[in-house]
């Protein structure tokens, strides 16, 4: 019997799976060895790739960037060490928005029950002052609203509302968070 689960086409075309491997080799030789104070190096880097990236903004050498067109960082925000930032779809994170070392932002997933098993894209947003802790896991069409925490190793498919501290597998709500502003830059 012949396997059918994958006889559909490919998800993306010739020309994304090109430019991918092109960006995977840039970063890998241009930007993956460089120490932290060469972020504006490789905030330069993403932008020259189609990122929307604040100067000011922090991305981290090991961070990885699936595909930099669909990434938006606003001001001083921070992808930290190991982020896998599989944006296949829309990220957007925040102002001041922490995203913590070995966290995963997901914007893919698959439609399960066809048996073309047909890729699945949703954005993400990180509201400013937001963090994603180490480790923690965002899943596809969620917003984490502004000033939200997401502790380590939680997960969530579902919003979060702004200003809660949130924990667990799925991710629930255990306390408010005081609020605060900063200037923008």
């Amino acid at each position: 019997m012949r396997d059918t689960m994958f006889a559909g086409r490919a998800s993306f075309s010739l020309a994304n799976r090109l430019f991918r491997a092109l960006w995977i080799l840039a970063w890998l030789l241009l930007a993956r060895w460089t120490p932290r104070q060469m972020r504006g190096w490789r905030v330069l880097l993403l932008r020259l790739f189609g990122a929307k990236v604040h100067p000011s903004a922090d991305i981290r050498a090991s961070a990885r960037i699936w595909y930099p067109p669909n990434l938006s960082v606003g001001p001083r925000a921070v992808i930290g060490p190991r982020v896998d930032c599989y944006c296949q779809g829309p990220v957007r994170i925040g102002a001041y928005a922490v995203i913590s070392q070995d966290a995963c932002l997901c914007t893919g997933t698959h439609e399960i029950d066809s048996p073309e098993f047909r890729l699945l894209t949703r954005p993400i947003e990180i509201g400013t002052n937001a963090w994603i802790c180490s480790g923690a896991f965002v899943g596809p069409g969620v917003s984490v609203g502004e000033g939200a925490v997401l502790a380590a190793r939680g997960a969530t498919f579902r919003n979060l509302k702004a200003w809660w501290v949130n924990q667990g597998n799925p991710a629930r709500p255990v306390r408010a968070r005081r609020q605060f502003e900063r200037p923008l830059p």
